[in-house]
Parts: structure tokens; sequence; C-alpha cells
């Protein structure tokens, strides 16, 4: 008896030890495009964890055991409007879910265009989303990463920057660059969750619009950061879920952008539920809703 607990306390130890946990600031010194002025990020809990005014953006890599990596990796945009990050809901709580299915998750903390520090708001998010992706792909060789198997996933406002980063990760600003900086940007698949994609009057969602670029923004800049315009033949396969009483995101954002990836023969999957609202997350205890991580594994399966 006493050797039988010995071995499970063993087994056990090695699982602890093998699912790691790592946290990596996504930039060396001052992020780019941003001014050190010594804010404060604030981290509220109020039934979840929201983030808002991140000063030092970061990724936090959550590792399966060894022995049941599949090679595939998600980075993972939380939503908030572009005005806080719903941390737990739609970022750990799914890095923690996705190791369970032997999937490398990265939680990114993303800075927010809010934030009074940055000197060219509407570009920070992006550039930070491309930063994550790279690093994923950085580390891909010691976090047992296949560099052909990363990808994006994102919930309504990070829902419009995973979609950004699948249509815009060639984007260039002017910075100062690292070795890093020469990998591809680009995700392997995208994942959107009741997204953001469309800044045009019909389908916008006004909060993220206001936020990510302002009122009075060029028809420019709306086309730019409107997902659906920007897809091409070389946007990554995706994966789209939605509900049709969602009131906060209309389900119209998610149509575009598969009618944009079917028009340029990307595959693509598109997922409706009658209910579920917006922000349903793991869908828990919302109806038929609550079954579509298992549609997801799926489609991740047949990408392998």
């Amino acid at each position: 008896m006493q050797k039988y607990l010995l071995a499970i306390s063993l087994i056990m130890c090695s699982m602890i030890v093998n699912a790691q946990e790592i946290v990596l600031p996504l930039w060396e010194g001052t992020p780019p495009l941003q001014n050190d002025m010594g804010l404060e990020e604030k981290a509220i809990e109020e039934g979840i964890i929201r983030i808002e005014n991140v000063q030092i953006p970061q990724i936090e890599v959550f590792l399966p055991s060894k022995q049941v990596r599949t090679g595939q990796a998600v980075v993972i945009f939380p939503g908030g409007g572009y005005h806080i990050l719903a941390y737990d809901w739609e970022g750990r709580d799914f890095a923690k879910w996705l190791n369970t299915q032997g999937i490398v998750g990265i939680v990114v903390k993303y800075r927010l265009p809010d934030s009074k520090s940055l000197t060219d708001a509407k570009e920070v998010p992006l550039l930070d989303a491309q930063r994550a992706v790279r690093l994923a792909r950085h580390h891909a060789a010691e976090w047992m990463i296949d560099p052909a198997k990363i990808g994006v996933l994102g919930f309504s406002a990070g829902g419009h920057l995973a979609s950004t980063v699948s249509t815009q990760y060639a984007h260039e600003v002017e910075r100062s660059k690292d070795a890093i900086d020469a990998l591809s940007a680009r995700p392997d698949f995208s994942i959107l969750a009741y997204p953001v994609i469309s800044f045009r009057d019909a389908s916008a969602h006004s909060g993220s619009r206001k936020n990510l670029i302002g009122d009075n923004a060029s028809q420019e800049l709306i086309d730019r950061f409107s997902g659906e315009l920007n897809v091409n033949p070389e946007t990554p396969p995706t994966f789209l879920v939605h509900a049709q009483d969602d009131s906060g995101v209309p389900i119209e954002n998610s149509f575009l952008y598969y009618k944009a990836l079917h028009a340029h023969q990307v595959p693509a999957s598109l997922h409706i539920y009658p209910t579920g609202g917006h922000g349903f997350g793991f869908g828990l205890g919302k109806g038929a809703v609550a079954d579509w991580r298992e549609v997801l594994l799926d489609w991740l399966e047949d990408l392998k």
C-alpha cells in the first residue's frame, strides 16, 4: 500500500513539474510607441479579473505536460472593447483548458489604446499581437511547439485583434527592431469567438471603434480596421462562433468575415447558435453553445 501511495505521489509531482507557467515581457525596456510616464496598471476582480491601462505588455505561457503536447499553440487575446481585458474569463481559463488537450496556451496582456502613455495608440494592439506570435515562434523548440502550428484565439474586441493580426501580420510601423522581428507574425489558424470585425456603421461595435481609432476617424482608417475588407488568399484558416441573440456585437460581423474568407477560398468554419448572448466564454449553462469547444477540437484535429 505504501509503495502504491508513493507511486501516486511521484506521478502527481511529475504532473506538477511538467505543467509549467511562464511569464515573459513582450518587449525589452520601454515598449515601442510608448512613453515611460510612470502610469500604473489596474487589475480589478469583480467576478472576473479585469485589467486596465496595461503598461508592461506580456505573455503568460501555459505548457501542458510533455507527454501530451500536440505541437499546436494558441495565442489568446482576451476581449474588453479595447478598454479592459477580461483576463481570466477569456484568457487564462482557456489556456488551462487547452492544456488538457495537449495544446500550449499563451495569454497576451496587450496594451489598450486609451492609455495616455501611447504615442500612436491605434497601432499598439496590433504591434503587441504581432510580437506575441513571433515570441511563440522564437521559443518554439524550447516549448515543444511546431512553428507551423501557431494559431490565435480572440474574443469580442480580442477577436477583432486576432482578425487584424491574421490579415495585417506584415504591417510595419517605424521603430527599432531585433532578431525576433525577423520571424513571421502570420498565424497558422484563427479562432474568433463573437468577434468584432467591421468598423463600418451597419455592423460596428461603437465602443471598440471609438477606443481604437476615435470618433472622427477617416474612411481610410475605418476600412483598414474592418477585417472583412482585408482578407486575402493568404489569410489563415478560420473558425468562427457567434450567438444569434448577441446584442453586444451584431452577428453580421462573423457573417462578413466568413463571406470574405469564402470569396478568397480560405478554409473557414462558421458556427451559429440561437442563444448564448455576448461574452458567453465557455458557454456553460447557456444551452447548445456549451458544446462549441468540442466542435472546435474537431476542427483543430483536422488541421493537424
